[in-house]
């Protein structure tokens, strides 16, 4: 049990895709892979996890829980750099699980010069040797995965499960996508919930992938391919809460059909506006708060005169924005190289619409959207790429429904 305290505080993060100083040189490779890495931020990440650290170690909340996709590919080095950041850490405890791209990841690799090189992959077995801490506070380890329990206070039991499909051994392929939960981890999972159910324990759900589709246009690879197995031993056991991440989009949905479990998807801590949730856990209810991360205290003096650090969310979303709009504007330049400025609205319209969305800031009045959908950017847009018309119509919500914050009662 990690505290006897009933009203517990616990913090998630997910998708920190750290790569480590250690295995590149900021030169001409590592700053293509950065142009190519859809928003993520990989020059900064090991002074923005430092700094969270700091935050954790003044505030002290029990647990910080992270969902998976802890490093950028899977680089051995990567994780050992993510443990040994936070191994200061007393009165906290960090619980890690795997995301698609931390096990056995054929892409893992450092940045020298103009070259790639292949880097060392994760096992299994270096994974649990590397965050051991978290291993440590186990009720229970699933012998088929690297799934595990824990049992936060006197009334919940956590549930980290491993929701990703990966190799014996290290291989040079692409990582999955996709993900799922082996049977024998589904049973295990049970065993869990049966124990939590005998005594009196309320039980939630971690994993990296999603639960529900979070978008009706965007969800292959996302949600788990046996997600109706999962969801009837929620249902059966009465969970009543979820946290996923790999979307990298804020989003919260509530019960779905008979499942009664809501499912909250952190965004990706290394993008947007690092954005964590902060989870309360009570008698008689939990409360969720995304908040976003304001690393200025725990910057370092000297870092605190780097512009770009000075300045970090204008600079995550200069770089999301950039990264979303950049390929859509190349290609309309051409069929549109007499409209400078048409293009550059669509692109700004496009980019702004998908950041909304990732960081849970998607709601509007129904009278706004008619005003988007009706301006001459949007109907370019969605006539020149009909393949968009559906995702884009997803990306808002006009009801009164909050992606950034839920209370959950018992």
């Amino acid at each position: 049990m990690l505290t006897k305290e009933l009203n517990t505080e616990v913090w998630v993060i997910s998708d920190t895709h750290l790569i480590a100083d250690s295995i590149h040189d900021n030169r001409q490779a590592f700053s293509r892979m950065q142009k190519t890495s859809q928003g993520k931020d990989l020059y900064y990440q090991e002074t923005v996890l430092k700094a969270f650290r700091k935050m954790a170690q003044e505030k002290k909340p029990a647990a910080i829980v992270v969902t998976g996709d802890v490093t950028f590919n899977g680089e051995r080095v990567s994780a050992e750099k993510f443990a040994e950041i936070f191994q200061p850490l007393k009165d906290t405890k960090l619980l890690v699980l795997p995301g698609n791209h931390d096990i056995f990841d054929g892409w893992a690799r450092e940045f020298r010069g103009k070259k790639q090189f292949y880097a060392g992959e994760i096992s299994p077995a270096f994974w649990k040797s590397i965050f051991y801490k978290s291993y440590s506070c186990a009720e229970s380890k699933d012998r088929s995965s690297l799934a595990y329990s824990v049992q936060l206070n006197p009334q919940y039991l956590l549930i980290l499960a491993d929701s990703n499909y990966y190799g014996k051994e290290e291989t040079t392929e692409a990582p999955h996508t996709r993900g799922r939960i082996n049977k024998d981890q589904l049973n295990w999972i049970e065993d869990q919930l049966k124990v939590a159910s005998k005594n009196n324990l309320r039980p939630i759900i971690f994993m990296h992938h999603n639960l529900y589709a979070h978008n009706p246009a965007v969800n292959k690879g996302y949600v788990l391919d046996n997600a109706s197995e999962l969801r009837r031993l929620c249902a059966r056991y009465n969970v009543k809460l979820v946290f996923s991440g790999h979307i990298h989009a804020q989003n919260i949905m509530g019960p779905q059909d008979m499942t009664p479990t809501t499912e909250v998807v952190t965004s990706s801590f290394c993008s947007n506006d690092q954005g964590y949730g902060v989870v309360r856990l009570h008698s008689r209810h939990i409360t969720y708060i995304r908040k976003t991360f304001d690393m200025m205290p725990y910057l370092t003096e000297e870092e605190k005169q780097d512009y770009t650090l000075a300045h970090f969310h204008n600079y995550l979303e200069n770089l999301q924005l950039g990264s979303i709009a950049a390929d859509l504007m190349q290609s309309d330049l051409r069929k549109n190289h007499n409209s400078i400025d048409l293009v550059r609205e669509m692109g700004t319209l496009f980019g702004r619409m998908n950041y909304n969305f990732y960081t849970g800031h998607n709601h509007m009045k129904s009278a706004h959207l008619d005003k988007i959908h009706g301006s001459r950017a949007y109907q370019t847009l969605i006539k020149q790429h009909p393949e968009y018309r559906l995702y884009l119509k997803t990306l808002y919500d006009t009801s009164d429904h909050s992606n950034l914050q839920v209370k959950i009662r018992y």
